[in-house]
């Protein structure tokens, strides 16, 4: 139900963004060409026609932008950062993939201000833009426009839980009249978002009297099996009805339902990086990123290699057996920053605040995680992302598993140089169970936008950490 609305949100959004965009390309150009140069001869040599063209382009790949970081997507709790954090994001990503294309097609000589007015102006028009739009949504609902009422058959955790969704997501306009008990009314703790207005015996006496547009049902067992009854009164009155299957109460992982000549098969776990188009946008990411952080950090790679090989005794890359991608073993690659040991030892001590093994150098190289940066070669290889659960040994796999509920899960994705575990803190000796939290997180919540915002946060998190040793 908040998928078809969504939907037709998205359209609205998009369209709009694109006329956005379009307008602040004309800006760009006039600011440019008939505010900035008061030549007239300028202004009649350029080629009007390309620009015209360039325009075009670069609305529609600034939608194409703003489509494949999810910006439209319905976030739980979107806040006016989040939203301009991703419209910043998706102009920027714009940016690289205009600039890309006029880099290898130089058949025409293009002004940079004008590019770089048109990304301001974009991200300024497409966040007022937003605001005006979101807030005149939100004006016609509270009036009344379009509403829908929704009626929930249960009064269990699953049927609280989908009224708050409803709440949340008000700009939708669905409304929640009311909860209607089964055989059993279950009491929830918490404010709830509506009352209970009937008993399922009296719910088509209820239908009848009241204007009801969708019915969800979502009785648990503990009140009654009444699903056919429900279906019988919907399809009588013509009512929508959607089902809560009554075991989401003890599913706690986000699902996925999909349909299989007919029948429905529920994934207990979405992970929207097992998907063929994300995995596919996530790897072409990884790839383009390592390459061009390669090519820009090379010059410090030697001076790094030379700093290692000159304090201490040993090679200069340390490869290192660690778990990743559906529990498989990889060699990740770094810089040494410990004495050189055995491999027994190497893989079993767990590195702790003032650790011995560290050289002078290593310590350095460890608080500003500059030895973990040859790991791009790892992503370049196909072993790891540039965003990811950071990857543990053998050893401490083994253990972890059996002493934390959960731990194996963060292998549905593969290991990262960084992450958002990391993001919030839990590096080096910090909570495991906080770290599993914030990685299952990440597997679950996973979009382009939000490994952009975890890249963009590693420099200034690396520097501030006081776990990082």
């Amino acid at each position: 139900m908040l998928k078809e609305r969504s939907q037709s949100f998205k359209l609205l959004f998009l369209f709009t963004d694109l006329l956005i965009a379009m307008i602040s390309f004309s800006l760009a150009f006039g600011i440019r060409y008939f505010l900035q140069d008061d030549s007239d001869f300028q202004r009649q040599v350029i080629d009007v026609r390309s620009y015209f063209i360039l325009g075009i382009v670069l609305g529609i790949s600034q939608t194409i932008s703003f489509l494949s970081i999810d910006l439209y997507h319905p976030r739980r709790g979107l806040s006016l950062t989040d939203e301009l954090f991703g419209i910043i994001s998706g102009v920027l990503l714009n940016l690289v993939i205009v600039l890309a294309l006029l880099f290898f097609f130089r058949g025409e000589s293009f002004s940079r201000l004008v590019v770089g007015y048109f990304a301001i102006t974009t991200i300024l028009l497409t966040c007022v833009a937003h605001l005006l739009l979101r807030s005149l949504l939100q004006v016609l609902r509270s009036k009344g426009y379009n509403l829908r009422s929704v009626l929930i058959l249960g009064t269990g955790k699953s049927a609280l839980n989908f009224a708050k969704t409803i709440r949340r997501h008000s700009i939708y306009g669905y409304v929640v009249s009311g909860f209607v008990s089964g055989a059993k009314t279950i009491e929830n703790e918490g404010e709830s978002p509506a009352p209970i207005v009937t008993q399922f015996k009296n719910l088509e006496d209820y239908v009848k009297e009241n204007e009801v547009d969708l019915i969800v049902y979502a009785l648990s067992h503990e009140e009654g099996d009444f699903l056919k009854e429900a279906i019988d009164i919907s399809d009588y009155h013509g009512i929508d009805l959607k089902v809560i299957p009554s075991y989401e109460e003890i599913i706690t992982a986000k699902g996925r339902v999909e349909i299989l000549d007919g029948f429905p098969v529920i994934s207990i776990r979405n992970i929207p990086l097992r998907l063929g188009y994300n995995r596919v946008l996530k790897r072409t990411f990884d790839i383009l990123f390592s390459l061009f952080f390669i090519l820009l950090f090379s010059p410090f790679y030697i001076l790094i290699a030379l700093l290692v090989k000159l304090s201490s005794k040993g090679p200069v890359f340390y490869r290192q057996d660690r778990i990743g991608l559906d529990n498989k073993v990889f060699g990740m690659m770094k810089f040494r920053s410990m004495v050189v040991q055995e491999k027994q030892q190497s893989d079993t001590i767990w590195t702790t605040k003032d650790d011995p093994r560290v050289t002078k150098i290593g310590s350095i190289l460890r608080k500003l995680s500059l030895d973990e940066t040859p790991q791009f070669f790892n992503v370049l290889l196909g072993d790891m992302s540039v965003v990811g659960p950071r990857p543990e040994r053998p050893f401490y796999v083994e253990k972890f598993q059996t002493e934390h509920h959960q731990y194996m899960r963060r292998h549905a994705a593969k290991a990262g140089i960084t992450g958002w575990a990391q993001i919030q803190g839990f590096r080096g000796d910090t909570s495991i169970e906080k770290r599993i939290e914030a990685d299952i997180y990440y597997i679950e919540n996973w979009s382009l936008l939000f490994d952009i915002k975890i890249i963009l946060l590693t420099p200034w998190k690396t520097l501030m950490d006081r776990n990082a040793y």
